[in-house]
């Protein structure tokens, strides 16, 4: 069967990739198209028809900036669909890319799943409406939105979290001999822009070795600015996992990777920043710190604070060191900390989310077959 799949960022990369290994061990023969990255391309053996990098925003100032080209982005990927006239088409998150294709598609009599839930729980319920009209089915993973969407009256399949298997399947290799501060400054480039700086006065001030985990969108010289005169941190490209796994604690900018570092079992403090259009449309949009208390996935998974989280003005240099250095010395407050992680891991569920995923999107295209 042909699957063709759609994907925003570095996380739906992961997310895509993960199921389209899963797809091909449920379907050998599957043909696959799709607009990701190249861990999808990885997995699928062929290059995306599109890289998630012409069109990665954050926040409402970036998808001004970046409007003509989306859109020219988005009519390239109706054509190509149109086209290639798949059994599925599996859109990975990013909504306003994806919900656009959703209505085009059901439009077209194409069978649209959607994997990794758009957020309404914290903004734009009224997306819920598209979920409804456009999507066959929609596959959440995480458990906090079952109640939700089970409210919002959304048909839903839960089948537990990919990233438990991506975990569990990674074979650890250490990066480096020394003890070391990881650094994870986020995937886009105004992330990095706005984490950097504050991480590596933090380097300067602690003096330890740092490993910063370089984003699969960037390059070396994207980091250049701030590395350069700094013996001691290193950036690092395909080693995210590798890194979390033995750093003495970490500085995460939020999103997928805290939830990973809790999987895997790394202390953390998580920092975020952004434009200041953004923050507004965080505090008042997204009623961040009233509607949903926390930005983090491990944090809203366990319903409290498992680990710091350091937004907007509160993100700097006097504030992460007095969180590493609590984080460094304080065995207490890891052990807390790391009890927390294992009730994280259990709200996820059990082992095989990919392909569980997989077959039940398998079956339900056989089951309209005629």
């Amino acid at each position: 069967m042909r699957y063709y799949l759609t994907a925003g960022e570095a996380s739906g990369d992961l997310h895509g990739s993960n199921l389209i290994r899963a797809l091909l061990a449920e379907d050998p023969e599957a043909e696959f198209r799709f607009r990701g990255g190249d861990l999808m391309a990885a997995a699928a053996g062929i290059p995306p028809v599109a890289h998630y990098r012409e069109g990665a925003v954050m926040g409402p100032s970036d998808i001004l900036a970046k409007a003509g080209s989306l859109l020219g982005s988005l009519n390239r990927c109706k054509q190509d669909i149109a086209d290639w006239k798949p059994d599925a088409v599996i859109l990975i998150d990013y909504p306003g890319f994806n919900l656009r294709l959703a209505r085009f598609c059901h439009a077209r009599g194409i069978r649209v799943f959607y994997y990794i839930a758009p957020k309404t729980w914290a903004s734009r319920a009224r997306r819920n409406e598209d979920l409804r009209k456009y999507v066959d089915h929609l596959f959440i993973v995480f458990p906090f939105e079952v109640p939700y969407f089970t409210k919002a009256g959304v048909p839903f399949i839960y089948k537990g979290n990919p990233l438990v298997d991506a975990i569990d399947a990674h074979s650890f290799e250490r990066p480096c001999d020394e003890r070391y501060l990881a650094v994870l400054p986020g995937s886009r480039a105004g992330e990095i822009k706005r984490t950097m700086p504050v991480c590596m006065e933090v380097a300067d001030e602690l003096g330890l070795q740092v490993l910063v985990a370089g984003a699969p969108s960037a390059s070396a010289q994207d980091y250049e600015r701030w590395t350069a005169g700094r013996a001691n941190v290193k950036v690092l490209f395909g080693r995210t996992y590798d890194i979390l796994k033995y750093a003495d604690a970490a500085v995460i900018n939020s999103g997928t990777a805290s939830l990973e570092a809790a999987l895997i079992g790394t202390p953390q403090v998580v920092c975020w920043s952004s434009s200041a259009l953004t923050w507004w449309y965080a505090k008042h949009l997204l009623r961040v710190g009233k509607h949903i208390p926390y930005i983090s996935l491990g944090n809203l998974c366990l319903g409290r604070e498992a680990f710091r989280e350091l937004l907007q003005a509160d993100f700097n240099k006097a504030n992460v060191l007095q969180e590493l250095r609590r984080l460094l010395s304080d065995g207490a407050y890891r052990t807390r900390m790391q009890e927390d992680y294992r009730q994280i891991r259990e709200t996820l569920g059990g082992s095989g989310a990919s392909r569980e995923v997989a077959r039940s999107m398998i079956n339900e295209i056989k089951s309209n077959i005629v």
